[in-house]
């Protein structure tokens, strides 16, 4: 078998077995170099400097969870949730706490749509926004493994079909570019529409999963809510209130500017250091603190980034994708199936849509055209296999993101709650719509 397919099989099955996913993926690595007919050498090496990818990544993790805990001391965060909480202490009903649900995972879902293509901040909010309001969702009973699907919807699906913000990078930076580098002379008008049909797909396990799977009440140890949550020293006043809303907007406007979240959180953090606002909590306090919360993430994406390396260097990727022809024959829908469940395979190992399309789109352009799919089926065809894996890989951003903010009280765990969710509500129906799409256009 393909040395790919093994590493990123042997990757799921250890994850899954309560492996930590850091060493699932460090393991997977040496398994995928040496089958793959690299030397031990070869293949530590390739890990090595594949770490330096995940580096910055890693860093942004690490200064937005300072910035979130000093956010969190500074007790703007906690207002609105405390609002609400006091609200429902006195005579809210049942009708209303259903509301009230529906109200919060609409916001939830809205701002993640607005980091993708309004506002391109991608997941540097959950940290910040999310964890303040655990003591809401557990007030209202709400089961996060739906937070997680919402949230990893809106960080997702409207990359796959606005060209707005990480969607234009998407859609025309990367899909388009590529697609024509390998021949295809597609226009740009036509990559948005080809993608509809399998963000359909998305919105149809989004829909599975708040009317369906998740939709009854869930309850989480209020006891450990409460202790994850920050002593506010003092009452909310104006001037926390001007610091934390002067931080969050100079935050938001340096990493537009520099498009950098490192820099956006590290000017946030210091302007709450200056400012004084702070005093009653040291700084290495806070930043030791943020550092804690985000550790584990920033090792996973440092580990997947040496995955991802060592996977390239194999040349195993480009032997997976030609040896399809071989298998398929003339069978058109078994083409389509197997090149999507390949785009499967490659980005829950890599953990990015983005990084995977410059990788299959020079074998898949010429297979889909020999087959005499159109240029929009071939659009749909190499969009979605990117696109699969992206939510509900233990990489990817996408799951990583969420369970950052909703396991700050260490009640939400990755896989079984962000996942494996969000895998089965969004890649198998992404699959069928993409395979519809292929067939269909």
């Amino acid at each position: 078998m393909n040395s790919v397919v093994i590493a990123v099989c042997l990757m799921l099955g250890l994850s899954l077995a309560r492996v930590n996913v850091v060493v699932a993926l460090t393991l997977s690595a040496l398994v995928a170099g040496l089958l793959g007919g690299m030397t031990l050498d070869a293949t530590i090496g390739a890990f090595n400097d594949g770490l330096g990818g995940g580096a910055q990544i890693a860093l942004s993790y690490a200064l937005l969870g300072a910035f979130a805990v000093a956010l969190s001391h500074s007790g703007l965060t906690t207002l609105i949730s405390r609002t609400v909480i006091s609200r429902l202490g006195r005579d809210a009903n049942a009708k209303e706490l259903i509301w009230m649900r529906r109200l919060l995972l609409l916001a939830l879902g809205a701002m993640a749509v607005s980091s993708q293509n309004l506002l391109p901040i991608h997941i540097a909010f959950i940290p910040i926004l999310v964890p303040p309001l655990l003591h809401l969702m557990s007030k209202l009973r709400l089961d996060r493994r739906l937070v997680a699907c919402v949230l990893t919807f809106g960080l997702v699906t409207t990359y796959m079909v606005l060209p707005l913000g990480f969607g234009g990078i998407f859609l025309n930076d990367i899909l388009l570019a590529n697609l024509n580098t390998n021949g295809l002379n597609a226009v740009r008008e036509q990559v948005p529409g080809a993608m509809i049909i399998p963000a359909l797909g998305m919105l149809l396990g989004l829909a599975l999963a708040v009317l369906v799977s998740y939709r009854k009440p869930r309850d989480y140890r209020e006891q450990e809510i409460l202790a994850a949550e920050p002593e506010i020293a003092t009452e909310l006043n104006r001037r926390s209130i001007i610091t934390a809303l002067l931080a969050i907007a100079a935050t938001l406007a340096v990493q537009l500017k520099t498009d950098s979240m490192i820099f956006g959180a590290l000017v946030g953090f210091m302007i709450f250091s200056f400012s004084g606002a702070l005093r009653h909590v040291g700084d290495q306090d806070l930043f030791s603190q943020g550092v804690r919360m985000m550790a584990s993430i920033g090792f996973i994406m440092i580990a997947a980034a040496g995955f991802a390396a060592v996977v390239k260097q194999t040349g195993e990727v480009a032997t997976l994708v030609s040896s399809l022809g071989e298998l398929i024959g003339d069978n058109k829908p078994l083409a389509a199936f197997l090149m999507l469940l390949v785009g499967l395979l490659i980005t829950m190992g890599i953990g990015s849509s983005f990084s995977t399309i410059p990788i299959i789109a020079t074998i898949y352009v010429p297979l889909a055209l020999s087959f005499g799919f159109s240029v929009p089926a071939t659009i749909a065809l190499v969009g979605t296999a990117a696109a699969l894996g992206d939510a509900g890989s233990p990489a990817s951003d996408s799951t990583l993101g969420p369970t950052a903010g909703l396991n700050a009280d260490g009640q939400h765990d990755h896989m079984r709650d962000s996942v494996i969710p969000t895998f089965i509500h969004y890649n198998i129906p992404l699959l069928i719509f993409g395979w519809i799409a292929a067939m269909v256009l």
